[in-house]
């Protein structure tokens, strides 16, 4: 007696086509995600060349490109010199915040201390406080110091940070504790192991740190709005709002303005893209 049985039909042609189809929506995602993030900074690029009877215009490349806006920008407003300023105040801020965060991470790693958990998580919850709750005291103490529209009065009152602290505490939380006490039987004292052994082997979390707090620094808009007077003690930020009046918003030297300020990012993250990936991924920001 024998039996029939259907042998079960294949379709190799279907295996390899439903990972085809779903490898083509994800990158149909990724790059629709993609041209909806840059296109609004293609067309603050765009628009900055645009002459005044174009600047509403929705085509995509202007018809007589010029550089009309951006003369404007640097004779109306001393850019450059808020760039600089920027700069300055972008790295000093971000060299202080690595060094300080370095020091208090380490005393609170090395030294166990009583209310050494009281103290971090002190240092936890100061994070969480929001910058207006601080901003009115460290004006006052800033005016009573003679920081008001200086340089310094932008950077000291950010030269220390709990998310400094807290980065680097928990990167030197996992640095091997036998190379510490070798260290110190072989007579190096704290300052010497600090920076002569921890230091140099903690360049991803410092880059990271740096990069973070380069970026926070540079983007800062409301202490530089407290602080500063004239503009050309004040940062490229508010530079950028001598552009928007109550007569109207100059959207031509407007444009030009912001990619002048775009653009020291934007060279920094082109040239550090891979640094800048991985600072963000190792810090838990998304």
């Amino acid at each position: 007696m024998t039996t029939d049985i259907d042998a079960p039909t294949t379709n190799p042609g279907g295996m390899f086509l439903q990972p085809l189809l779903g490898r083509l929506a994800v990158h149909g995602v990724m790059i629709l995600l993609s041209v909806l993030s840059i296109f609004p900074i293609y067309w603050m690029f765009v628009t900055s060349f645009r002459p005044a009877n174009e600047i509403f215009s929705t085509a995509l490349w202007p018809s007589a490109p010029t550089f009309e806006n951006y003369i404007f920008v640097l004779t109306r407003v001393p850019m450059l010199q808020m760039l600089a300023n920027t700069v300055i105040v972008a790295a000093m801020t971000a060299g202080l915040q690595v060094v300080t965060g370095m020091l208090a991470a380490y005393a609170l790693v090395r030294w166990r201390m009583r209310l050494s958990g009281v103290v971090h998580g002190l240092i936890a919850l100061s994070w969480l406080v929001p910058f207006q709750v601080t901003m009115i005291p460290n004006y006052v103490l800033a005016s009573q110091l003679g920081l008001l529209d200086t340089l310094a009065g932008l950077i000291i009152p950010n030269a220390s940070h709990a998310f400094a602290v807290l980065l680097l505490y928990h990167a030197m939380r996992s640095f091997p504790n036998e190379i510490l006490e070798a260290a110190r039987i072989d007579g190096a004292g704290s300052s010497k192991i600090l920076w002569q052994i921890v230091v140099p082997n903690m360049g991803a979390p410092i880059a990271s740190l740096s990069i973070i707090a380069f970026i926070s620094a540079w983007n800062e808009y409301f202490w530089p709005l407290l602080l500063s007077r004239k503009p050309e003690n004040s940062v490229v930020q508010i530079g950028l709002q001598m552009f928007m009046t109550q007569e109207g918003n100059l959207w031509g030297p407007l444009m030009a303005a912001a990619c002048l300020a775009s653009l020291p990012i934007l060279i920094v993250y082109l040239v550090l893209q891979r640094h800048v990936i991985e600072s963000f991924m190792k810090s838990g920001i998304r």
